[in-house]
């Protein structure tokens, strides 16, 4: 059973680098045209030098995803060139804050604007073209925080457990027009944002306890499931939030597993 995404077309939000740069690159390789978005010109440089090396279809939007207006615009110029906008991946996303006590009211709107505002807005501006084709695919990117929220973690995990609740609800808005709506929630995959690889060795044990399978991710495991996700394989699959984490706290203490077996 083979994946076939060839001929569709897909719009990644913050796919400059990392996680949605993997996308982004994962989807182009299978044929999809790929458009992608970002805040930053001289990544978007890189991108369409990549694309034009490898023979890849799509285009490079400068986008910032807290503004309505540029949203729409991405969603408009996609339809228009393209015909069609078969896959939106909202990838875009910051992170930071701190603890409540703390936290400067900026940094809370930051991460609410961008992470969920962003996301929302996105969604908003790509659903019209999904009606009239009467299909599409809207990938959100959630996080194990909407899970299970880290201490100095409220801004970002409140954000992103927002993500998790407007996927659930557009879902169900949108299942009449055959578009499906899910989310995906990102493990321990060091990124530039998380610095999960750049931590102090104890810190990194800590983190590596916390998991099933005791290994960083790589931004392909995340890519490779939006690639199942927006293919006519996960038809069936919409309102849900699937983890891609290892088997982040599936028990109370993972570790143990690897104590034993260590010892034995």
């Amino acid at each position: 059973m083979l994946i076939d995404l060839a001929g569709k077309v897909a719009t990644v939000t913050g796919g400059g680098r990392g996680i949605g740069r993997e996308i982004a690159r994962t989807l182009a390789s299978e044929g999809v045209t790929t458009v992608v978005t970002d805040i930053s010109a001289d990544l978007l440089d890189d991108v369409a030098t990549e694309w034009a090396e490898r023979g890849w279809r799509g285009a490079q939007m400068l986008c910032d995803v807290r503004e309505g207006a540029d949203c729409r615009r991405v969603a408009e110029t996609v339809e228009r060139d393209f015909e069609r906008i078969d896959i939106l991946v909202n990838n875009a996303g910051v992170a930071g804050g701190g603890r409540v006590e703390d936290m400067r009211e900026e940094d809370w709107d930051r991460n609410l604007d961008v992470n969920l505002k962003g996301t929302m807005l996105m969604c908003q501006a790509v659903i019209p073209a999904m009606k009239r084709q009467g299909r599409g695919r809207i990938l959100n990117a959630a996080s194990f925080a909407a899970v299970i929220p880290s201490v100095g973690g409220a801004a970002y995990s409140a954000s992103k457990a927002g993500v998790k609740s407007l996927t659930r609800v557009l879902a169900s808005e949108l299942g009449p027009h055959g578009v499906t709506v899910n989310a995906y929630a990102p493990g321990m995959i060091p990124t530039e944002m998380n610095r999960f690889a750049e931590a102090p060795a104890e810190r990194r044990e800590q983190l590596l306890d916390t998991l099933s399978l005791r290994r960083w991710g790589e931004a392909r495991d995340v890519a490779n499931l939006v690639c199942f996700l927006a293919s006519d394989l996960a038809g069936y699959i919409t309102g849900t939030l699937i983890d891609v984490s290892g088997g982040k706290l599936a028990t109370q203490i993972p570790s143990l597993a690897y104590e034993e077996l260590a010892g034995s």
